[in-house]
């Protein structure tokens, strides 16, 4: 069974193909980092327009790269929520007139759900429970997978935390911004780092002992902000890598004790690194070490299948088919569409 995935929830059109849930046939990524990099972040207007220029040729490659045509497709997955609304409405409408014109079924897929079950891709089947860390450039959430209910239905996910403030991908790109690095930030910062110092600076690491699983970064951009521009005015030569490296680590170790923490106090050995921020290095590093000595692992896909791609909406959509669960055309995009309930409702599809 093949499925054509369609993901346009931000700045990357991209579409894959994938046959029977776990192969990976194409996964056709046209990018608009060159667009979006002199506003130092993605202007939603210029998205949606890219979207729609892109989303053709987009199409037809992933398909050439697959070695099919759309005749041998079974079904389209369309990521439709959360995101930026005009780019969600273009992916949404171009997966309605796929579906409609090849009479195919149309399934719409949750992009955080997406980015948890991309690891399958690489990994096979993923078995529940499983804690889940999601970061990304909109979103940081720490989630369960849960075990399938008596009747066998598909698992849904329940939330243990979330930012209260900003995203990790967000905070990154803003603190990369401030020390005139490049976009996106968190391969800049990442590349920088690599070079410093995490303990060069003592940055604050929000809610670590707050009891809670969720994350807070707004304080932690304004600490160095604020560091910063006190050494600037003592006249003291600050070493870019040190920040960079000290920041990154700030982020990382809430992230990691955190994630490590739930698995631990769920009884759960295995976390999912998921989003476009699991393509980190350090936080990659520490997060399989951290879960080693507790006995567990970590499950952390290629970078290219942990940034923005098709083949995990193809992935998803593959799986909600399988689970009976497909979409009509009166599908819309969801710019706020919820992975999970806070209160412990499965997820969403």
């Amino acid at each position: 069974m093949l499925v054509l995935g369609i993901e346009t929830s931000c700045d990357e059109t991209a579409v894959g193909i994938v046959e029977d849930r776990f192969t990976v046939r194409s996964n056709v990524v046209a990018s608009q980092v060159d667009l979006h990099a002199p506003f130092g972040g993605v202007v939603p207007e210029l998205a949606a327009r890219a979207h729609l220029q892109l989303m053709q040729p987009t199409i037809e490659r992933a398909l050439v790269e697959a070695g099919c045509r759309l005749g041998d497709v079974d079904a389209v997955a369309v990521t439709h929520g959360p995101g930026l609304a005009g780019a969600l409405l273009v992916g949404v409408a171009a997966a309605k007139g796929l579906a409609l014109g090849a009479d195919l079924p149309l399934v719409g897929v949750n992009h955080l759900r997406a980015h948890v079950e991309a690891a399958q891709l690489e990994f096979g089947e993923l078995e529940p429970p499983v804690v889940a860390l999601v970061v990304s450039g909109g979103h940081t959430s720490l989630v369960v997978l849960e075990e399938p209910v008596a009747d066998g239905s598909r698992p849904g996910f329940r939330q243990l935390g979330a930012t209260i403030d900003d995203a990790a991908g967000e905070a990154f790109d803003k603190i990369a911004r401030f020390l005139g690095l490049g976009y996106p930030g968190g391969p800049e910062i990442d590349r920088l780092a690599r070079d410093g110092d995490p303990t060069a600076h003592d940055f604050p690491r929000p809610l670590a002992r707050d009891g809670t699983y969720n994350f807070s970064l707004s304080g932690l951009k304004t600490a160095v902000i604020r560091e910063l521009r006190r050494l600037e005015a003592a006249e003291v030569e600050v070493d870019l890598a040190d920040v960079a490296a000290s920041f990154q680590e700030a982020i990382v170790d809430v992230q990691v004790d955190k994630a490590v923490r739930a698995a631990t106090e769920h009884d759960i050995d295995t976390v999912v690194l998921a989003g476009g921020v699991a393509a980190n290095s350090r936080l990659r590093h520490r997060m399989a070490e951290a879960m080693e000595q507790v006995g567990g692992r970590v499950l952390v896909p290629h970078v290219q299948l942990c940034t923005d791609n098709g083949a995990m909406v193809a992935a998803a959509g593959a799986n909600l088919l399988a689970a009976g669960e497909v979409s009509d055309l009166g599908l819309a995009a969801d710019p706020n569409l919820a992975l999970a309930d806070p209160a412990g409702v499965g997820g969403i599809p």
